[in-house]
């Protein structure tokens, strides 16, 4: 049989009962667009997810004070909201461990901000000049905290855009403006370049202070929340974290290396977990939204043996006028793969559309790659193969006598 005319008896065969043919597509149309859409939201969660974190600095290493959980110990505060690390663990740091770019330790706390009758709940964040490297912050206008601001213990502050609107208004130029935090009059030197975020992370929502400010002022004491350190480059972060924790065993004097009373966090670690969490919840949407794929596969053969059933004389006759087996099989077969492939292509048009829409209106970001397309055209047709074959099999083995006098 030429390839011409299997097609033209395949769209005969498919359009002479064509809402038939529509609704055994809509299970293929429904499950091929559900993977595709779940598999696009999930790749845009994993997209956001490590946009988010990488946005927070570039190779970045936190030290973050309290006690690790070694073998038979508990842990005895949560990670952050315990002292254990100085401004001279920071010191040290600098000095020895050559391979980072930039050390900038930290104290952070949220207050609540007044300015000119308006007022905000921010966090407040004591740092260094180089925080703006560690953490790829950039200043709009004004300028950063020098390191003059904090030998002189300046009591200067820079504001992110989004605490900027919320003390001053949108846009507005705050350079020069005093700001209350804690009783204590700070006067505005800059406002930094909008990074996004949200919650307690949000780069944009915060006030940074001269870390001797923070500490005298705020903290009251030498500790730190955190150290921020930048590596110079992906491939030192595991020998940076090895180097910061051997110098902070030394500087603490800690006798077990096992128990520690602070804990390193490498971004790279963040990523590839995040990665690792967004990928499995992906698939197992995907695998969800696949369940009817299966039932759109078993709605398409339950089609073809009613259609093998109802075309039994006219399998039969061509049979006695010489057609094969093999015509007959690759007829049913190819009506299979039709429904199947043109299910799939409206499928991924739809799944294409839902995650276009979803993005559109900033419900959630979703992201469609050639590979989820690929894939869905692949499955499709394997359904078509699968689920068409039994039919396409059944209708060539009946015998074309019986299937003459069949009623």
């Amino acid at each position: 049989m030429k390839i011409i005319d299997l097609l033209h008896e395949t769209y005969s065969a498919l359009s002479s009962n064509r809402v038939r043919s529509g609704l055994t597509m809509l299970g293929i149309i429904i499950g091929i667009s559900s993977v595709i859409a779940m598999v696009s939201i999930g790749q845009g969660a994993q997209n956001t997810i490590e946009s988010s974190i990488n946005s927070i600095g570039s190779n970045l290493l936190v030290v973050t004070p309290g006690a690790q959980k070694g073998p038979g110990v508990m842990i005895s505060a949560g990670r952050g909201s315990a002292k254990s690390i100085t401004l001279s663990d920071a010191e040290i740091i600098k000095k020895e461990v050559i391979l980072a770019k930039g050390v900038a330790p930290e104290v952070s706390k949220r207050y609540q901000v007044t300015a000119k009758g308006t007022n905000t709940n921010v966090s407040i964040s004591g740092t260094v000049p180089d925080y703006m490297i560690v953490r790829n912050i950039e200043i709009d206008f004004g300028s950063f905290i020098t390191e003059q601001n904090v030998k002189s213990g300046s009591k200067v502050a820079v504001l992110g855009p989004t605490t900027r609107d919320d003390l001053f208004g949108e846009d507005a130029d705050p350079i020069g403006q005093t700001i209350r935090i804690n009783k204590i009059d700070f006067k505005v030197i800059g406002v930094t370049v909008s990074k996004g975020g949200s919650g307690m992370s949000n780069a944009d929502d915060i006030i940074y202070v001269p870390i001797s400010v923070a500490q005298r002022y705020f903290s009251g004491d030498e500790y730190l929340s955190n150290i921020n350190i930048a590596a110079e480059s992906a491939d030192v972060m595991t020998e940076i974290q090895n180097q910061v924790t051997d110098l902070l065993i030394v500087s603490h004097k800690i006798k077990d290396p096992t128990i520690l009373d602070f804990s390193i966090m490498n971004q790279a670690d963040m990523v590839a977990t995040a990665s690792s969490v967004t990928t499995t919840l992906t698939l197992l949407l995907s695998a969800i939204a696949g369940i009817s794929l299966v039932v759109g596969g078993i709605g398409i053969m339950n089609m073809m043996l009613t259609t093998v059933t109802e075309r039994t004389r006219e399998i039969g006759l061509r049979k006695a006028i010489g057609a094969k087996r093999k015509d007959i099989t690759l007829q049913f077969l190819a009506e299979a793969i039709m429904l199947t492939f043109v299910g799939g292509g409206i499928g991924i048009f739809l799944g294409w559309l839902v995650a276009f829409l979803l993005s559109y209106f900033g419900i959630i970001q979703a992201s469609v790659t050639i590979t989820s397309i690929l894939l869905a055209f692949g499955v499709s047709t394997a359904i078509g193969i699968v689920f068409g074959y039994y039919p396409a099999y059944r209708a060539a083995r009946l015998n074309p006598i019986e299937a003459l006098r069949y009623e």
